[in-house]
Formats: C-alpha cells, sequence, structure tokens
C-alpha cells in the first residue's frame, strides 16, 4: 500500500521463509558426513579436490555473469553444490586440473547457456562427470582406501577395482564384505562410496522436506526389484541385490542428483515414473552395456524425457472433463443422435 494504492503481485502470495539459499545450505550441511568419510577413506587429497572443485564452479560462474552483464548469483550456494558432487563423482588419484575442466564444462556449458539455474534441463555435475570421461584413464583408475596419495606432485596410485567391476565379470568383489561397502570401504568415486553416511544425508533432507521420498523410492526399489529376480549365475538373489544396491554410485545418485529441482518432474506421479525409469535404465546399462555403470547416463537420459513425463502425468483441472470418446459403444459417433 502506497499513498492509497494497493499494489498486486502475481502469485503466490504466501512466503515460507525458504529459498534457493537455504535449499542449497541444506544440501551441502548432507554432504557433509560422505565428505568425512571420504576424508577418512582417501586422506586430504579428496578435500583438496573437492575445495578446487568448489572454487571453479564459483568462479566460472561468476565470471560468465559478469561478462555477460547478469545478475551474480554465486552466493546462492548453487555453484558450490555443483562443485561439491562434481567432486564427488571423481576417483581420489584425479589430477588436480580435471575438476577445473569439469567445473567449466558444467557451469558455462550446462548451466549458464542454457539461463542459469532453473532453466537448465540436465544436472550440471552429471553432464560435467560424462564430459570428463574423455579422460577414461583418468575417470577409471580407482584408489584403494587408506593409500598413502600424495598432497602434491606425481600420483602413484595403489589401484583398487570397483566393486561393479568385479560384477560385470561376473564375480563376487575380491576382499571386500558387504559390510566394508555399507560404510564405503572400497574402491569408487569419492562421494559415492559410503551408502550409510548417503542415506543419512538423505534422511536430513527428507526432514528438512527439501526432497520428497518418491524418486529415490521408486529408483532403488525397481533396481532392488530387477535384480533381486535376475541373479547373475553363482550368486543368490538376495547377495547379488545388495551387491548391486551398495556397490557404485546408486544412492549418491538417487538421493543427490536424481531429485535436483530443476532437471526432475513436479508432479507426484511423474516423480515416481522419473524414478522407475532411472532405475530400468541403470540395470540396463550394467547388465548389457560396456561400462559397468549406469548412474549417471540413466538419469540424463531422464532429464530429457521429464517435459513429456510432466505433460502426460499432470492432474486434470478442476471442473474439466476427462478426454471424451471418439465413438459410442453402438459405432456412432459421440453426441450423434441415434
Amino acid at each position: 500500500m502506497k499513498d492509497g494504492l494497493l499494489t498486486v503481485s502475481s502469485s503466490p502470495h504466501i512466503n515460507t521463509g525458504e529459498d534457493t539459499r537455504s535449499i542449497m545450505l541444506d544440501v551441502i550441511i548432507a554432504l557433509m558426513p560422505a565428505m568425512a568419510v571420504s576424508i577418512y577413506f582417501f586422506g586430504l587429497r579428496s578435500l583438496i579436490l573437492t575445495v578446487i572443485s568448489v572454487a571453479s564452479c564459483v568462479t566460472f560462474e561468476y565470471l560468465y555473469q559478469k561478462l555477460m552483464k547478469k545478475p551474480v548469483t554465486v552466493f546462492d550456494l548453487s555453484a558450490a553444490v555443483t562443485g561439491i558432487l562434481l567432486a564427488f563423482n571423481l576417483p581420489a588419484s584425479s589430477p588436480y586440473w580435471l575438476p577445473v575442466a569439469g567445473g567449466f564444462f558444467g557451469i558455462v556449458i550446462a548451466k549458464q547457456l542454457y539461463g542459469g539455474i532453473g532453466k537448465n534441463f540436465m544436472n550440471p555435475a552429471l553432464l560435467a562427470r560424462v564430459f570428463l570421461l574423455s579422460w577414461p584413464t583418468l575417470m577409471t583408475t580407482w584408489t584403494a582406501p587408506f593409500a598413502s596419495l600424495p598432497l602434491w606432485g606425481k600420483v602413484d596410485v595403489v589401484t583398487a577395482a570397483t566393486p561393479l567391476s568385479y560384477l560385470k565379470n561376473g564375480t563376487a568383489p575380491q576382499d571386500t564384505t558387504l559390510f566394508q561397502m555399507f560404510i564405503g570401504q572400497s574402491g569408487g568415486c569419492l562421494g559415492e562410496t559410503s551408502a550409510l553416511v548417503i542415506m543419512l544425508g538423505g534422511v536430513y533432507l527428507l526432514a528438512r522436506r527439501v526432497i520428497t521420498p518418491r524418486i529415490p523410492l521408486a529408483y532403488i526399489g525397481t533396481v532392488a526389484l530387477v535384480t533381486y529376480l535376475t541373479p547373475a549365475q553363482g550368486f543368490t538373489p538376495l547377495n547379488w541385490m545388495l551387491l548391486n544396491l551398495l556397490g557404485g554410485g546408486l544412492f549418491l545418485g538417487a538421493i543427490f542428483m536424481a531429485t535436483d529441482y530443476s532437471t526432475s518432474p513436479v508432479t507426484s506421479r511423474g516423480q515416481w515414473i522419473f524414478g522407475i525409469g532411472c532405475g530400468l535404465l541403470t540395470v540396463f546399462i550394467r547388465y548389457f552395456g560396456t561400462y559397468p555403470e549406469g548412474v549417471s547416463y540413466s538419469i540424463l537420459v531422464m532429464n530429457a524425457c521429464v517435459w513429456l513425463i510432466d505433460k502426460a502425468s499432470h492432474p486434470r483441472r478442476y471442473g474439466t472433463q476427462g478426454y471424451k470418446r471418439l465413438f459410442s459403444r453402438d459405432g456412432k459417433k459421440a453426441g450423434e443422435a441415434k
């Protein structure tokens, strides 16, 4: 109200007190247990990689927006979240320039060129990971837990195959138990190995109502069901299912990346469809693809289908009729006199 005039803005008119910054801060807090476990198993090099990744993403977003004379939004913490997730998709032995290259691609190409946060249709961190697979040796050289990696200089890697690599060859992981996979003591990317702490972060996000359980439950549940029904030779259904659930980045992808607001459906039914699609594609890629993991590609493929899922699953407007039958049971057009 100003000078007796009422200024009416567009809806919504309810202020929940939440904004992008508060949501992203919750995501960062939820990722911190995985960060701590990564440092414990892979050393301080994982922390340095994460810091470089976050700094690169924030810097590239700031420079791009300044160059294009756009409002600077780095303080909403979305670029920082992208940097953490990108680092969590890297091996501990990665050279320090790798997250810089990934940060440029994820922020500038996958996010800002589409208009910035909320307008990108694919997850920037996952697109950056796929881009970095242009250096396949660097992206698939895994470090054994508790291996002593130098902070600077050339890295002499103590290699360790990931559990999914063993499963791809039809054998059980060697010297790695299900419990070790559950807590994160196995080869893999920095932030994907410990299902325990990732689930703890997911519980925090659910409690804060940052995410809903629909996509994670549909995603993980689909992988669990399909792998239980189709065990490989020499494995019991339960053992095969648990190995597929705990090996790789399933929990990280289902909880932190498939639930991204910008790249997932907005309808409840659409979220179930999206999660089921991610789960099916993940299993199909693991079974029939040459790459042992399928989480990144499955989420990106389903990201490209979000517009169609939302269109097919949107609720009918109140007071409108459903689709009319073109023909009645007697073969005449609807509405035609008998």
